[in-house]
């Protein structure tokens, strides 16, 4: 359970740090991506484009 805790953790840290790239190609303004801002700073949350980029990834690793 910890290590997909940490897995859930690491790849939302790559999304934010990718995010200006993503959006470019569509990635992370699919529905049930939340922004909000709070205190001044804007924060993503990309559940949707998480769940498809690992079913994305999941099929490659299978037909690999």
């Amino acid at each position: 359970m910890l290590r997909w805790l940490i897995v859930v953790f690491l790849a939302l840290i790559i999304f934010s740090g990718l995010q200006k790239w993503l959006e470019k190609i569509g990635i992370g303004r699919l529905p049930g991506d939340f922004r909000f801002r709070l205190f001044g700073r804007e924060f993503f949350i990309p559940i949707t484009s998480t769940l498809l980029l690992s079913m994305v990834a999941a099929g490659i690793a299978h037909w690999l």
